[in-house]
């Protein structure tokens, strides 16, 4: 079992940064592939970043560039790292824990934190 604890979002305006982390609980941290994931209200949940159990880095295309994703497997911690804000970046930020093949897509994902909400004003 894993349990995951995001921090790190708030209100910030269009160009600002903010980090988002993301601490597991547990001994098998660097068992598991980390993702963060996004849901805009009304919209479905989607994919934003992945950090593999082999240090692997994968983004969705709307963030390469401004996001980046990192962890530190002495904390068990996994961050977010993102820069040059856009109002469509507004969403609740998930983090996740899991083994599965496709890390883009949720079902990959066995442990899912609370959400941390993001709000990004224009």
């Amino acid at each position: 079992q894993v349990q995951l604890v995001e921090s790190g979002g708030g209100l910030v305006q269009a160009g600002g940064s903010l980090r988002l982390s993301c601490a597991a609980s547990g001994r098998t941290f660097t068992r598991y592939h980390m993702g963060w994931f996004r849901q805009a209200p009304g919209q479905e949940r989607e994919f934003v970043a992945a950090v593999k159990r082999s240090g692997g880095t994968y983004y969705t295309d709307s963030v390469k560039g401004r996001f980046t994703i990192s962890r530190d497997n002495v904390k068990n911690t996994v961050y977010l790292q993102m820069n040059s804000l856009k109002p469509e970046d507004t969403a609740v930020y998930y983090c996740a824990a899991g083994g599965g093949l496709v890390i883009t897509t949720a079902s990959a994902y066995d442990y899912w934190g609370q959400g941390t909400q993001v709000t990004v004003s224009s």
